[in-house]
């Protein structure tokens, strides 16, 4: 029992890290897509632990991975091609009008 509180506690504080550098260090679109694999990685440390607890199927991992997978290509494009039309990745750089 206290094996799975500690799992818990784990992915309580890696989402908490993730949240934590997604909102503070907001000037690279790096950084925050890095932030954001990392909380896609703690929610899928979550779902192995919840599927595995109840001994459920872990076909649903395999179709979060391959959104998140997806979700990482579409970042990491919209990175380069800002980096290519701005030369940098900072957000002051650019404007969304």
């Amino acid at each position: 029992m206290m094996v799975i509180f500690n799992m818990w506690m784990v992915f309580f504080i890696m989402f908490f890290i993730g949240n934590l550098i997604f909102v503070s260090k907001n000037k690279h679109l790096l950084i925050v897509l890095l932030s954001l694999e990392f909380m896609v990685l703690s929610i899928f440390f979550f779902m192995l632990i919840f599927l595995s607890l109840y001994d459920y199927n872990m076909y649903m991992l395999m179709v979060f991975l391959v959104f998140s997978v997806c979700e990482g290509s579409l970042g990491l494009s919209i990175l380069v091609s800002m980096i290519r039309t701005h030369g940098n990745d900072y957000f002051q750089s650019f404007s969304l009008l």
